[in-house]
């Protein structure tokens, strides 16, 4: 397999222009205004293994708020799309799978797969709101489409805007997914063995906003 070095956006090949690039965003990086919206602190190199076997490295970071894998390039940003075409990204030294429109950041493989889907809502006045409208609420104006207001979701927000964090969990047994976010839905998902595993979280004291205990929650689920 192949490296290729992303130096710039015409020496990418014509094959991932095609399958990855979609939109190049205007404006370059600046100094002002700070980019919660991504999941990692700054961007770094990856390597994103495409279903065909071919790897590609280039500099990116994951935008919580689009669901999207960002490259850096000449000091502007690049959204990937199709991603049924990507296999695996390895980023910042996590592993990340495609997921529908998005990318799970994988917690165990196998036999009970673990993923975390990590989510950001952007709001003014500290109140999330998804994509998808605009809503009032005591005469404040919530965004819920970053594009259409005119901010570009992979540029530094302005000040007035924040971006708020939340995470969920997905299990896969076989070709069958469930999320869950706290310990009753996670035992929904195992009800033959829900006072086994309830007692094993109780003795354990397993919180379910720690993702090294729910790697030793699911991995005793494994074993039983």
């Amino acid at each position: 397999m192949k490296n290729i070095v992303f130096k710039n956006l015409y020496g990418f090949t014509a094959a991932f222009l095609l399958s990855v690039v979609t939109l190049i965003l205007q404006g370059q990086t600046t100094n002002t205004g700070e980019m919660t919206q991504y999941l990692f602190s700054e961007f770094t190199k990856c390597d994103v293994l495409m279903k065909n076997g071919q790897i590609h490295t280039t500099v990116m970071n994951y935008n919580i708020v689009t669901g999207k894998m960002v490259f850096l390039s000449n000091d502007k940003y690049f959204d990937m799309t199709n991603s049924e075409a990507v296999d695996t990204v390895m980023l910042n030294g996590c592993k990340f799978i495609a997921a529908g429109k998005s990318f799970y950041e994988v917690l165990v493989a196998k036999p009970i797969a673990l993923f975390i889907e990590h989510k950001g809502n952007v709001s003014m006045a500290g109140r999330p709101v998804g994509y998808g409208g605009t809503s009032q609420v005591a005469s404040s104006s919530y965004i819920s489409s970053i594009e259409r207001s005119g901010i570009q979701t992979n540029l530094p927000l302005p000040s007035a805007y924040v971006v708020n964090p939340s995470t969920v969990y997905w299990i896969r047994r076989g070709e069958n997914w469930a999320d869950f976010t706290n310990e009753k839905q996670f035992l929904s998902l195992f009800p033959e063995k829900a006072s086994i595993i309830k007692s094993f979280i109780k003795g354990n004291r397993i919180k379910f906003d720690e993702p090294d205990d729910l790697i030793r929650l699911v991995k005793y689920c494994a074993s039983l």
